[in-house]
């Protein structure tokens, strides 16, 4: 899929708009020019013309180089005296030029048929900004994920060297259609967070939409849009828990669970699976939690087809909050 539809579509009209912006302001900062030095507009007048001269010269027959070269010299001097001018009267010889704000594609976006570096980095910001929890992906990151806090067992240790290996590998081969679902589980302030809001970050890097949701949202979203009888306007938001390349569901289990909740998550993850789109669910609840409050056709799912990582540990929040 990609970059998210809506950020493509908003980044391709900022760039249509920032093209057409610089060339506004550079006509009006010619017309200014011409306004308040005549020379200037004559020179202008002069240095339109040479295109056409060359193209009169090239079809003319003869000795065509010669004249372009003629005409080409004639259009060096011409800049050089309309630079002369505009210094006498304080202007810079560029002040007309058209000043884009990426000199490299001209605030198009692209270079011939490549995207622009500027085009790729303003689609990875505008993506963590749609992602859902742009705070976290801020702040948090592989590099700034510390084990320290596991070093007090060697089991727990080895354990979460394992899970953030294994998601930093996840993140940067990340594929839409290969790439497993996750289940990550474990209690309270063991780093679930922290390590899915990487691999959102890298994920979106990599030019792939990325939604994350607490589970009390997810359910209060898709209520909503039951209760929307007077409408069949399609619920963008509940599209995008279907479609978008990597779906993240925090702390499922913290939601009021009934049968219309337990059909909703059925319905997502089945035909996120069956389309192959990897999502990743963190929760506090043990296996046999997640038996007890959701159906067998889930718990199936979650353990026979998703990735289970296995959180260990001391809380992570607890201890930084004993150290100060």
């Amino acid at each position: 899929m990609g970059y998210n539809n809506s950020v493509y579509k908003k980044i391709y009209e900022e760039y249509s708009q920032k093209y057409l912006i610089a060339r506004k302001r550079a006509d009006e900062r010619a017309s200014e020019l011409r306004a308040a030095i005549p020379e200037i507009a004559r020179l202008d007048r002069e240095l339109s013309l040479v295109g056409i001269e060359i193209l009169h010269a090239s079809l003319s027959g003869g000795d065509t180089q010669s004249k372009i070269a003629q005409i080409r010299s004639k259009n060096e001097a011409l800049q050089q005296r309309r630079a002369e001018i505009l210094a006498a009267n304080g202007y810079p010889a560029d002040y007309s030029d058209i000043k884009y704000e990426c000199s490299k594609c001209g605030d198009t976006g692209f270079i011939e048929n490549t995207m622009c570096s500027c085009m790729r980095e303003a689609l990875v910001l505008a993506g963590i900004e749609n992602s859902g929890f742009v705070s976290l992906i801020r702040e948090q990151s592989f590099e700034n994920f510390s084990l320290d806090y596991y070093k007090k067992s060697p089991a727990h240790l080895d354990r979460m060297t394992w899970n953030k290996n294994f998601l930093v590998n996840y993140a940067e081969c990340f594929d839409e259609r290969k790439s497993p679902s996750i289940l990550m589980m474990g209690g309270t302030g063991l780093g679930k967070t922290h390590l899915s809001s990487s691999v959102a970050k890298r994920v979106i890097e990599k030019g792939r939409d990325v939604f994350y949701t607490g589970a009390i949202d997810l359910f209060s979203q898709f209520e909503t849009q039951r209760f929307k009888t007077y409408t069949n306007e399609p619920n963008e938001l509940i599209e995008r828990y279907f479609e978008c390349d990597l779906l993240i569901i925090d702390d499922l289990g913290t939601e009021i669970i009934n049968q219309f909740t337990v059909s909703t998550l059925y319905n997502l993850l089945n035909d996120r699976l069956s389309r192959k789109k990897p999502t990743i669910i963190s929760t506090n609840l043990s296996k046999e939690d997640i038996q007890k409050k959701y159906t067998d056709r889930i718990t199936s799912r979650m353990f026979g087809e998703y990735q289970v990582l296995f959180f260990m540990g001391t809380d992570v929040r607890a201890q930084k909050l004993m150290k100060k």
